[in-house]
């Protein structure tokens, strides 16, 4: 994923004369390869990166059956689950497990054109410093300059989701129910920023997971201008 990010830079913000600074800076792997060529491999790889790992989470499922980014309870809400599932309304709890996760599902949609954005408008010294940084220096890149207006676009996403998805009538039957048990605290938490927040977790860690597998496995560099490319690197 430094790799991914230094597209920007190459595509967009330096010139061939810059451009051509950072390919003299790398290890030679005895591949010619054009500004271009270059230029189109770290493109490729941003794409990749995103469909791959970020539009998963989109799908049905992408959250509530993936256990790296799968949303689970908030701590105050947990006892509500593991009460109803004492008293026998364990489907009930299922479904309202589902349906925050149904919620973030339709919330990440609004993700790819931030992070094009971000690596837009991504600087030069930007892109060095990913370059040799550590390796999660794209992910945290990312996470520092798109967080708020994912946060932002989420957030909505998702209080219309609840209602899109049923989760906010779900979730009124499961606090209801839970509240109608003789002697329990009563709960009433509002659960959107907190999907929210796992929401953005879910995606970030997914960005993670695609910088580590090209960075260190051939095998994920999908095309052979995409080997050549990250050769240079290796």
């Amino acid at each position: 994923m430094k790799k991914l990010l230094l597209v920007i830079v190459l595509f967009n913000l330096v010139s061939c004369a810059e451009l051509q600074q950072v390919v003299n800076q790398l290890p030679q792997s005895g591949a010619v390869l054009s500004n271009q060529e270059i230029a189109n491999g770290l493109t490729a790889a941003l794409n990749q990166g995103i469909q791959k790992q970020v539009s998963k989470l989109t799908l049905k499922d992408g959250y509530y059956k993936n256990e790296l980014v799968k949303i689970l309870l908030p701590e105050e809400l947990q006892k509500v689950d593991n009460t109803l599932r004492k008293i026998g309304l364990g489907n009930l709890a299922d479904e309202g497990l589902k349906a925050i996760n149904r919620a973030a599902e339709d919330a990440v949609g609004e993700a790819t054109p931030i992070f094009v954005n971000a690596i837009t408008n991504m600087s030069f010294t930007d892109a060095k410093n990913i370059l040799v940084g550590s390796d999660n220096a794209a992910t945290q890149y990312l996470t520092a300059n798109t967080e708020t207006a994912l946060y932002n676009k989420f957030n909505p996403v998702i209080k219309n989701s609840f209602s899109k998805v049923g989760a906010d009538k779900i979730w009124t039957q499961l606090i209801t129910k839970y509240n109608n048990i003789p002697l329990v605290q009563p709960v009433n938490p509002d659960l959107t920023d907190y999907v929210t927040q796992q929401a953005l977790e879910g995606v970030f860690t997914m960005i993670a997971v695609e910088e580590k597998e090209i960075r260190n496995k051939v095998s994920s560099r999908s095309t052979d201008l995409l080997k050549k490319v990250f050769a240079l690197q290796d």
